[in-house]
């Protein structure tokens, strides 16, 4: 089916579901896809903060309270959404938290713990959402992966292991899902500017220029890089890919 081009990169009609939706990268991927036509829900554990996000999208944005390690509570939510505002036809797996140790430091339930939040929370909710997708023969799911995914960083063994495992995941699931109208692609942020990011920078102005330096682009990205890839792979501009891990990241992943 062709697309004018003015079409092509519009999400009208569609259901977004997007977990950390309140905040950070998250929230660029709702207001990308808000503004692109789509009715979107923001997922997240803080009423608070989802609730003053879908404020200030406006109409056609949602909130929902939920923790997706609650793992049994998720089949109910979906049902939920579906009965609220319709059938989700787009998933965004963008939960997630970070922590810095050593690898001889990080315990195996700190290891564990990390798997949870990501890799099996990621798939519970991914498994609960797609047999929607599949009857409709239509959908795309998104997850956020790293520049952990593709290249090495001390300190984050656990994290790394989360977001490489989403490559996998976008692998495996893309080819067994492709035929049936489904398509499932990652998004590898690099530095993006955010609360997170000045968290770990402020202070800290040697690692900051480290990091500029092997970006050729020279600054750091913004959420709104990530909300408009999210925009495009979830847009029929993209209704011939599948399976690709696209780093949004100023070059960063192929910078020296």
């Amino acid at each position: 089916m062709r697309h004018p081009v003015s079409a092509a990169f519009r999400l009208d009609g569609e259901v977004a579901l997007i977990t950390g939706g309140g905040s950070g990268l998250g929230l660029g991927m709702a207001r990308a896809m808000h503004a692109a036509g789509a009715q979107v829900v923001l997922l997240g554990r803080r009423a608070d903060v989802i609730e003053a996000a879908a404020a200030e999208l406006g109409a056609g944005a949602h909130w929902e309270v939920a923790d997706v390690t609650a793992y049994a509570s998720i089949p109910e939510l979906v049902a939920r959404i579906r009965d609220r505002i319709g059938p989700i036809s787009i998933l965004a797996n963008n939960a997630g938290h970070n922590f810095k140790k050593l690898a001889v430091d990080t315990s195996v339930e700190e290891f564990s713990g990390m798997l949870d939040t990501h890799v099996l929370a990621a798939h519970n909710l991914t498994r609960c959402v797609l047999p929607g997708m599949l009857e409709a023969g239509h959908g795309s799911i998104l997850f956020t992966a790293s520049m952990t995914s593709l290249i090495g960083m001390p300190g984050v063994i656990a994290y790394s292991a989360a977001k490489s495992a989403y490559v996998g995941m976008v692998r495996a699931l893309s080819t067994e899902v492709a035929g049936q109208g489904v398509r499932v692609n990652a998004i590898a942020p690099g530095w993006i500017e955010s609360a997170m990011l000045r968290k770990a920078l402020d202070g800290d102005p040697a690692r900051s220029s480290r990091i500029l330096q092997r970006t050729p682009m020279q600054r750091f990205g913004e959420a709104e890089d990530i909300g408009l890839a999210a925009v495009y792979l979830c847009s029929p501009a993209a209704k011939f890919v599948t399976g690709v891990l696209l780093p949004v990241d100023g070059g960063a992943s192929q910078g020296f």
